[in-house]
């Protein structure tokens, strides 16, 4: 029996949440395994490998979001995964708006980001 879940997410750029992992000090794999309950694997587009034994993985879906995989309970037991995946999901959410800003030509602008 798998211990994963899938959960749906608004994640579409793989770039962006690649260099959103690593501005958080978290290193990635691509196309690798994520870790899971007692050596239990499953195969993900863009791999976060986490301390510990346990991973959070996204897959790449046929509209171009993101699924996020992982063995949560495995995640909870050295981290605080909502505190995680939040902190992936703002930084995410930081990098994806100034990326839009600088597409646009945008790049002597000042932006300022209010986050709550």
């Amino acid at each position: 029996m798998s211990h994963f879940s899938t959960l749906r997410t608004k994640i579409s750029d793989a770039e962006t949440l690649t260099n959103s992992l690593r501005d958080l000090g978290i290193q990635v794999k691509t196309n690798a395994d994520v870790r899971g309950y007692n050596g239990q694997r499953v195969r993900s587009d863009i791999v976060a490998v986490l301390e510990g034994e346990y991973d959070l993985g996204w897959s790449q879906n046929g509209d171009g979001t993101f699924d996020l995989i992982a063995d949560l309970w495995g995640v909870a037991k050295k981290h605080n995964q909502t505190e995680l995946i939040n902190s992936i999901n703002q930084k995410y959410a930081v990098n994806k708006t100034l990326s839009e800003v600088k597409q646009r030509g945008l790049q002597n602008a000042n932006v300022k980001l209010v986050l709550q």
